[in-house]
């Protein structure tokens, strides 16, 4: 019996179902296949743990097998990557702005000092170093280190251990006033650092003669042994006419001799000369001459100081641990011995001619008579 083809009319709406139907039976059986096809893949790759309890970042942490073929596949995907996390972590540590943050120490270490209060003894050097501890950006040694003239053989290690721990931006600042007038100093500071900043303050040498003489007397045990200011001063024998240039009071104060040898190594720039009489009539005008030089914010104005009559000299509203007024101390403001007026006419004198060189070489005239 033969089979002969059976036309079946189909109207446009029996043709859609038919065509529905088709595509719907074809999508599942592909479907399925993939799904069991990649299941067992992945039941396969786990066999050997299949224990009850599975570390999580483990099992997080497989990464998909590569597909080489385009076909659909079902993966499982961890909502979390830890391997992601930390490189992401790493990558966000190389940020420069992190890196900025996290290379500024906010520890303190010991520095070479930036600054040198290097003279000149009993001019006022003590109360410029006290008037500076003011600034937040100073950090100052407490006490006269003389490394350069008495303990250059100990290397800048030991001379870095003096100074006081600072912050990246502080300035770290010494005072020796000897400094001045050692010969060997200057060529010592420029092989530390010749962009070092030097600060000189300067007195009337006749009067800061008698002052370091003042001084000097007031450690003698037995003052009564001592000789005269007018005895030291000047040269045995010649009727108080011959200055005595080897008597140590006498040979500081010419300040033009000992500038000349600091000129050698350093610029007039990197000097800044601090008048001593004005550090006492007006220090707040003073002190912003030093800021400026510094490149300090001028922080330590008028309200900081006021004017001990007693003592003849400013003293400080508050200072660097001491939030109460006080002056500097009882060694500040001696009385001075009485000396004739023909004694200090030939004293100034003498100096007159070092003073005008000294005047030229800084172009400042100080206006000592």
């Amino acid at each position: 019996m033969l089979w002969r083809p059976v036309r079946v009319k189909l109207d446009k709406q029996n043709l859609f179902v038919c065509l529905a139907v088709v595509s719907l039976v074809v999508y599942s059986s592909l479907f399925s296949k993939c799904i069991v096809r990649r299941v067992h893949g992945v039941l396969s790759l786990n066999e050997t743990n299949t224990e009850t309890s599975i570390s999580l970042r483990s099992t997080f942490s497989e990464k998909p097998e590569p597909v080489t073929e385009y076909e659909s596949v079902v993966r499982l995907i961890p909502l979390i990557n830890w391997n992601g996390l930390e490189s992401q972590n790493d990558s966000f540590k190389n940020e420069s702005k992190y890196r900025l943050l996290e290379n500024q120490s906010l520890r303190p270490s010991r520095r070479l000092p930036d600054a040198l209060v290097i003279g000149v003894k009993k001019s006022g050097t003590r109360a410029l170093l006290e008037f500076l501890r003011l600034h937040p950006d100073v950090r100052a040694a407490g006490s006269e280190v003389h490394f350069f003239d008495k303990y250059y053989h100990k290397g800048f290690s030991w001379y870095r251990k003096k100074m006081p721990p600072t912050l990246e931006g502080q300035i770290t600042m010494e005072k020796t006033p000897s400094y001045f007038v050692t010969k060997e100093v200057p060529l010592r500071v420029k092989q530390m650092n010749p962009n070092t900043k030097l600060l000189i303050v300067v007195r009337d040498p006749v009067t800061r003669a008698i002052s370091d003489y003042t001084q000097a007397a007031s450690k003698k045990k037995n003052r009564n042994g001592m000789k005269s200011f007018e005895c030291l001063a000047f040269v045995k024998d010649t009727g108080f006419s011959v200055v005595d240039t080897t008597w140590g009071p006498v040979r500081i104060g010419v300040y033009a001799r000992h500038l000349t040898k600091w000129l050698k190594y350093f610029p007039l720039t990197h000097m800044l000369f601090v008048s001593g009489e004005r550090l006492i009539a007006d220090p707040a005008l003073e002190m912003a001459r030093v800021q400026d030089f510094l490149g300090l914010k001028r922080v330590i104005t008028e309200k900081h100081f006021y004017f001990n009559a007693t003592k003849g000299f400013p003293c400080l509203m508050k200072s660097e641990g001491r939030s109460t007024p006080h002056c500097l101390g009882k060694t500040k403001g001696r009385n001075h011995p009485y000396i004739d007026a023909q004694i200090l006419k030939r004293l100034r004198d003498f100096y007159r001619p070092f003073n005008y060189r000294f005047y030229q070489m800084t172009g400042m005239n100080f206006g000592w008579p």
